[in-house]
């Protein structure tokens, strides 16, 4: 190492706080916690809905102190919004029904910086119904490989993948994409809204869509499009069948956040 240079620690995952969080709270290891999340999110991508699963010994009469104090360990950009017990068999990522994701597009000439964290600036202006027509081809059962970046976790994964809708709405200077599906390779979304975003500034007509899927090669997309940035990017919701979501008998409600109110939780941040 060269005398001039420094160390740098990489910045913790989300993951990596939220295992910290729950050692702290219930004295396990990380072997021991085995947190899983629903969906591997690319660094810069946000999530609203997110989904994980962590393994504990210990039995609760409610779950909302835990769910209190869970906050109150993690930085203030990220929340815990529910925790309930399941079943023995519920697995985060692989129980999965359906993800949604949205991307959000700003188009007006000059970027609203309220938006900036969570848009994408598009100063050339868009046309929706070209974007729209082009969503359409990816919805169906298809062999997605041509929309996928490489990566060293999922060397053997399956390229087919259901979209069930691919959704344009247009609300003043927002275009948000909202994609659901079966599950998503990886970079799936990013390069197909990389693609779309060519598609809406008319540089490419909707009906290359269907014809680089049919390719099946990473090489075809990348003649005509880069991946869209991370930030645009956001998982909304995992969805599972509701049997799997019901908590085991004899197990306590889930806690307070998503869809219930505040009861009685002794710790006062949350």
């Amino acid at each position: 190492m060269a005398p001039s240079s420094k160390y740098q620690q990489s910045p913790p995952t989300i993951q990596c706080l939220i295992e910290n969080a729950l050692i702290r709270i219930t004295k396990l290891d990380r072997k021991e916690l085995c947190l899983v999340g629903a969906s591997r999110t690319d660094t810069g991508v946000h999530a609203w809905g997110q989904v994980a699963h962590f393994t504990t010994p210990f039995t609760y009469d409610s779950l909302e102190s835990l769910h209190a104090a869970m906050n109150g360990l993690l930085p203030p950009e990220i929340r815990v919004r529910e925790i309930s017990a399941a079943l023995p068999d519920f697995h985060a990522r692989f129980s999965t029904k359906s993800k949604i994701y949205h991307y959000r597009i700003y188009n007006g000439l000059i970027m609203d910086p309220f938006q900036s964290l969570y848009a994408y600036h598009s100063a050339y202006r868009l046309n929706p119904c070209a974007v729209r027509e082009a969503a359409a081809y990816f919805v169906g059962k298809h062999d997605f490989s041509s929309f996928a970046n490489a990566s060293r976790n999922d060397r053997e994964v399956d390229p087919v993948k259901q979209i069930f809708r691919f959704d344009v709405t247009e609300v003043e200077a927002l275009l948000q994409l909202e994609v659901e599906g079966t599950g998503f390779l990886y970079r799936q979304v990013r390069n197909m809204v990389a693609l779309l975003l060519q598609i809406g500034r008319e540089a490419l007509p909707p009906d290359i869509v269907p014809k680089i899927i049919a390719a099946r090669d990473r090489k075809e997309l990348a003649k005509v499009a880069l991946s869209a940035p991370p930030h645009g990017l956001c998982l909304m919701s995992v969805n599972y069948n509701q049997k799997v979501l019901e908590p085991p008998e004899g197990y306590p409600p889930a806690s307070f956040g998503r869809s219930h109110q505040v009861s009685k939780c002794k710790l006062t941040f949350y």
